[in-house]
């Protein structure tokens, strides 16, 4: 998972907001659904808020997220830094979040530093809120959960390891050289991060010399 830094609202959900003082997140009509929608992915560099794969803004993969849910925090329905974008797929993500609470958050510095990613593609939480998150998420903790994520999250992630040369199974043991491949991963590439680096970073941080 990887921090986001929510940035103004878009113009378009401003206009509506000051036009329509009395009314909620569902009156929003497709314009500005949509702007929030493009907004949110992109500065979330074309990645799902919480499983990190690729999305595109589209409404066909990609929907609104609220973090804390509309359902509980009604206040929070048209607030622009209560909203991210998530991935469609059935059964995790926004799918899986419904009127939970989210303990942890991407919204969160923490977010990057109680999860721990495996090179199986499997995640661990390494708090109470972590471990609650992946649950309330289906991120993938063991396979019978989310077989499906972590096999994706495993490939690719191996993919893009070995894209920068680097053996999954065969820890590197050169920092600088670490520091650099995780900078090189963090670096948007005309606006996108490859699907999963962040998964990747975490992996990397784990390899760094205590």
């Amino acid at each position: 998972m990887k921090k986001i830094s929510k940035g103004l609202e878009p113009t378009e959900l401003s206009k509506w907001k000051s036009r329509n003082p009395s009314k909620s997140y569902s009156h929003l009509e497709h314009t500005q659904k949509a702007a929030i929608r493009l907004a949110c992915t992109a500065e979330q560099f074309y990645l799902c808020a919480y499983c990190c794969q690729s999305i595109s803004g589209d409404h066909t993969d990609t929907m609104n997220e609220h973090v804390q849910p509309r359902h509980t925090h009604p206040h929070l329905g048209l607030e622009f830094n209560n909203i991210v974008a998530s991935c469609r797929t059935e059964g995790q993500c926004d799918r899986a979040h419904d009127r939970q609470p989210l303990p942890l958050t991407p919204l969160m510095d923490e977010c990057e530093h109680e999860l721990r990613f495996k090179i199986s593609g499997r995640v661990e939480g390494l708090s109470d809120r972590a471990r609650e998150m992946i649950r309330v998420l289906n991120l993938g903790d063991v396979e019978q959960n989310n077989r499906f994520l972590i096999e994706k999250r495993k490939q690719l992630s191996h993919t893009l390891m070995r894209t920068d040369g680097l053996d999954p199974y065969s820890p590197l043991e050169d920092d600088e050289l670490l520091e650099s491949l995780i900078d090189e991963l963090n670096t948007p590439e005309d606006g996108k991060l490859q699907p999963f680096a962040p998964v990747v970073c975490n992996i990397l941080r784990g390899w760094l010399s205590v």
